[in-house]
């Protein structure tokens, strides 16, 4: 049965991840950067925005709060697990389009975070709410469509929640645990959810301050062991990116059995695992853009949009550089005999004498946890828009339930159910994109320029 259900969803994963997706994704990244006049020359403008305050503009959290609240959750083991795992199935022609899917994708993800702000919308307990369902609801001109397009959005986003933000999450700090530790799954899957639920029951504000606190810290730490790692390895680093360019286009092979199956398998799996990295164009980081203190839509939007510069453009880079110049070094590491990703990162990392498998078992530990919280409140959302307030405890009970039975769940066949959804959840969010590009360049050009002005819209009220 469970075979049987895995060939399902393999064969559903191949359609919705077929040309057509790739297409439209990346068509979105590139159409959004020129339609917005190469929003990435502005990286370091949001940069400078991540780290200021906006007190007085209304929201519930600091800017700098909605932006590691979006980084905990991209910032996780897509960046660690999901980068080895589409050199193992891609090749390492897929890091390439991992990384290309960031540099373009920062300008969906600014795009997509203006709209959440442009059309956010307040309860009447004064919490603020947003995301692609409330732009699809209140932005497009056909209320019909847009409707439904929002409840696909919010459902499929309920769904994703559960699988990418918690079960793939718990699972991979199980197998850490229990092939470092010697700790059985059960107990961390109970460690884990009494963890998770001391966070996610103290709403935005907590899981804010949680992220503010430990996004930093971990994203430090992983790039030091990635930069000794590259230290090591630095007399291989240009054959290393000339192999990943090659064989992101051309089929070929190379030491440790490093293989370019074409570019339709190195894109598919390249930009799967971007997608799953930056989330740029899934419409989940958007959520935590309508809660941030901010006085316009651009504002928020350019601190966003370096979530994905963080997230891809550096970090998955350097894991990629790390995991490709580690097996041209080391022609006895096989890639042809590896069928998991986590294991080829950790080859790469036992090159750090004693340092090297704590930083990434910290790496792995902290990525993940951050992910489950930051996740989390993108799920909360999703209910509250279907369900209204009183369905947020259901989905509280049901999160942390899964973070029990996860630990025994197959990785690959989360990771298969995980791509599946993050495809699901883009589509509607790219069409709300793509549909409402004109006002993206219309807000960029009222307020590029006059970035301390006030939004004079008035945020609706709306009961839920």
């Amino acid at each position: 049965m469970i075979e049987m259900l895995k060939e399902g969803v393999e064969w559903f994963n191949g359609i919705v991840w077929g040309w057509p997706m790739i297409i439209l994704l990346l068509g979105t990244h590139v159409f959004m950067t020129f339609r917005t006049g190469v929003i990435q020359k502005y990286i370091f403008k949001g940069i400078k925005l991540s780290v200021s305050k906006d007190p007085d503009a209304e929201g519930d959290v600091s800017q700098f709060g909605a932006l590691t609240t979006a980084l905990a959750s991209t910032i996780g083991t897509g960046n660690i697990i999901g980068v080895g795992t589409a050199v193992v199935l891609g090749g390492p022609g897929a890091v390439f389009w991992c990384w290309l899917t960031g540099v373009f994708g920062i300008a969906t993800k600014y795009a997509e975070a203006l709209l959440s702000v442009k059309y956010r919308v307040k309860t009447e307990d004064g919490r603020m709410q947003g995301g692609p369902m409330y732009v699809l609801e209140y932005g497009l001109k056909n209320k019909n469509l847009g409707k439904a397009l929002a409840i696909l959005f919010a459902a499929f986003g309920t769904v994703a929640t559960i699988g990418t933000g918690c079960a793939t999450q718990v699972n991979a700090i199980a197998v850490v645990c229990r092939e470092n530790f010697h700790v059985p799954s059960w107990i961390v899957g109970l460690v884990l959810a009494a963890a998770v639920g001391s966070v996610i029951f103290g709403g935005i504000k907590k899981i804010a301050n949680v992220c503010e606190r430990l996004v930093p810290f971990m994203a430090a730490f992983y790039v030091l062991g990635c930069v000794i790692i590259l230290g090591m390895n630095s007399g291989y680093l240009w054959e290393s990116l000339v192999l990943i360019v090659k064989l992101a286009f051309t089929p070929g092979a190379a030491a440790g059995g490093l293989v370019g199956s074409g570019i339709m398998i190195a894109m598919r799996y390249g930009i799967a695992r971007g997608l799953f990295s930056n989330e740029s164009g899934m419409g989940t980081a958007p959520i935590a853009a309508a809660a941030a203190q901010t006085r316009n839509p651009v504002r928020q939007a350019l601190v966003s949009s370096t979530g994905t510069f963080w997230d891809t453009v550096i970090v998955c880079l350097m894991t990629g550089l790390v995991l490709v110049s580690t097996i041209i070094k080391n022609p006895a590491v096989d890639i042809s005999n590896i069928a998991d990703g986590g294991v080829l990162t950790t080859l790469a990392f036992q090159q750090i004498p004693i340092l090297g498998p704590v930083i990434l078992v910290v790496g792995i530990i902290s990525f993940a946890f951050s992910t489950i919280i930051g996740w989390y409140y993108y799920g909360e959302r999703c209910i509250e828009y279907l369900g209204g307030k009183k369905a947020i405890s259901v989905y509280r009970i049901l999160y942390v339930a899964v973070a029990v039975i996860a630990p025994v769940i197959s990785l690959n066949f989360m990771w298969l159910i995980t791509d599946t959804l993050n495809a699901l959840m883009a589509i509607p969010n790219l069409i709300a994109v793509l549909l409402l590009s004109s006002v993206v360049v219309s807000e960029t050009k009222k307020y590029m320029n006059n970035l301390d002005a006030k939004d004079d819209r008035e945020i609706p009220v709306v009961k839920l």
